[in-house]
């Protein structure tokens, strides 16, 4: 019986120790900087790859999961027009607002929600499958620069009441791999 016991207790001190050697032995992943000046590169990208007014700068492949982060320049709203709204299925965002101001309108119903195509470079490089249609009602919040909000995946979000423009970091973990692993912005490619 103590042999018994001795084996048992040997067996998984091996599998521990060999489960510690190899997760030591698996390299982290790269730390990914990014800087202003690529910030801004990106903003003023006059390109066909990554133009749109959703700019993807980088996506981290972490191993267990993506990272992605983008920048993003929306111009002046229209009182009283329709508030856009888009939701990412798998993907959720943080948003840092850098220069300008909005409304930020999430939650509530949207009305003639529509996928939007997955072909589409915005739902292949920087958000995942998604859909949009208009907003009938929602929460609304002020966002100014150093503001942060979390859009958890599945939520509706929009902007309204926009002045002359709102510039924001959008970082977005994606858990489930949709995003292009280590993708870089054209402009950033060397």
């Amino acid at each position: 019986m103590l042999r018994d016991t001795r084996l048992v207790a040997a067996g998984l001190i091996l599998s521990f120790a060999s489960g510690w050697l190899m997760a030591q032995s698996t390299p982290a992943p790269p730390v990914v900087a990014i800087t202003s000046r690529e910030i801004d590169s990106v903003l003023k990208y006059t390109g066909s790859e990554g133009a749109g007014t959703d700019r993807q700068i980088r996506v981290a492949d972490l191993g267990a999961y993506r990272l992605g982060v983008g920048v993003l320049k929306r111009g002046p709203t229209r009182a009283g027009a329709p508030v856009g709204a888009i939701s990412h299925s798998q993907v959720t965002e943080v948003f840092y607002i850098v220069s300008g101001g909005a409304t930020l309108v999430t939650g509530g119903a949207v009305a003639n929600d529509r996928p939007f195509p997955p072909d589409t470079e915005f739902v292949r490089l920087a958000v995942g499958p998604s859909s949009g249609g208009t907003f009938k009602g929602g929460d609304r919040r002020r966002v100014e620069p150093g503001d942060v909000v979390i859009v958890p995946a599945g939520v509706p979000h929009g902007f309204d009441d926009i002045g002359d423009q709102v510039t924001y970091l959008s970082i977005r973990p994606d858990l489930n791999g949709v995003l292009p692993a280590n993708y870089v912005h054209p402009v950033l490619r060397k």
